[in-house]
């Protein structure tokens, strides 16, 4: 086996000598070097960064900014009804539960239960979100829907308009 490997050679012109310029005319790349005659890009140190035009204003500051990613945007993973059928009837369905069963494999905020398909079992279902066609046919079916309460809005307290008020009452 070693004998073999000592012998391998690569095929035909899959190896390529490295081009060597500066190096006389005889060589293909002599002079300029492939470098062009003149211009900033002929120098030593004429690299110019991605986008750069010359110092007229460049394209990505010339368009105007677009869209928007808001920082606090929540994400819901979804489940239809047909999916909920996986369940016994009379167990409760929450997020670890559909994590376990495989229907929620991304991180998400919360659950929302659409209404696609049917459902015959009755399900104790506690979500974040649901559609009104999903609810209906859970109670048709025998279930309890609990919806999760968002977490509360912070809102500040004593605001200047409050401490004015305050001050003009004592």
């Amino acid at each position: 086996m070693s004998d073999e490997l000592s012998k391998l050679d690569a095929p035909e012109g899959a190896n390529k000598r490295k081009m060597r310029v500066g190096r006389g005319h005889a060589s293909g790349k002599g002079k300029t070097s492939g470098r062009g005659m003149k211009g900033q890009k002929a120098r030593k140190s004429g690299h110019v960064r991605a986008g750069f035009e010359g110092g007229q204003t460049p394209l990505q500051r010339r368009l105007a900014k677009r869209g928007f990613k808001n920082p606090f945007k929540k994400t819901f993973a979804e489940v239809n009804l047909n999916g909920l059928m996986r369940f016994d009837a009379g167990t409760t369905v929450d997020l670890a539960a559909l994590r376990a069963k495989g229907l929620c494999k991304e991180p998400s905020d919360g659950v929302k239960v659409l209404g696609t398909g049917e459902i015959t079992k009755a399900i104790n279902v506690k979500v974040n979100r649901i559609s009104k066609s999903a609810q209906a046919k859970i109670e048709k079916a025998g279930g309890k829907v609990e919806l999760i309460k968002d977490r509360e809005k912070w809102v500040r307290t004593g605001t200047r308009a409050q401490k004015r008020a305050a001050k003009t009452k004592a």
